[in-house]
């Protein structure tokens, strides 16, 4: 399954927002610098899904704000 993600990082809190079935709008408190804010976005999503964060992988948007994310 592909998730279609919106990051918003330096959020105040972590949040999922949920826009339909495959697109999530994804706020994290972590910064994006040295990938804290993707290790950010794998954590809340594992714990949105209540799946291990290794089910996880991003295909494509590793630098960019839009990402797209492979759920193993």
């Amino acid at each position: 399954m592909k998730l279609f993600v919106t990051v918003k990082p330096n959020a105040k809190v972590n949040l999922v927002e949920r826009i339909d079935d495959n697109h999530f709008r994804v706020f994290v408190k972590a910064q994006p610098k040295d990938g804290k804010a993707n290790e950010a976005l794998v954590k809340v999503l594992s714990e949105y899904f209540e799946i291990p964060q290794s089910c996880f992988s991003i295909l494509s948007g590793e630098n960019r704000k839009t990402k797209v994310i492979q759920l193993n």
